[in-house]
């Protein structure tokens, strides 16, 4: 992580209040009159919703009781590494 371009990431499960942990954070960012990037993370998620659901019940049908979203095999981690390190090293992404 940079000083000059720092990165506060914020994880949880879908109703554990990120969005508005998001939004609290955009307010004191604006007040602070400070120019922050936002990220979805979403946006790094291996399967849409309807795949992820399928690869799920395969999983579990093979018994893997471990998969799950929050695993690196559902989601794009190297490309989100990417992404932080060329905006920690830019300010970009």
């Amino acid at each position: 992580m940079s000083v000059q371009h720092p990165i506060i990431s914020v994880t949880g499960s879908s109703g554990a209040g990120t969005s508005t942990v998001k939004h609290t954070f955009g307010q004191i960012f604006r007040r602070e009159k400070i120019n922050a990037a936002f990220i979805e993370g979403d946006a790094f998620h291996r399967y849409e919703r309807a795949a992820m659901r399928k690869v799920m019940a395969e999983a579990a049908s093979n018994g893997d009781s471990h998969f799950s979203h929050f695993g690196p095999e559902a989601n794009l981690l190297e490309e989100l590494e990417s992404v932080f390190r060329f905006y920690s090293e830019s300010g970009k992404g």
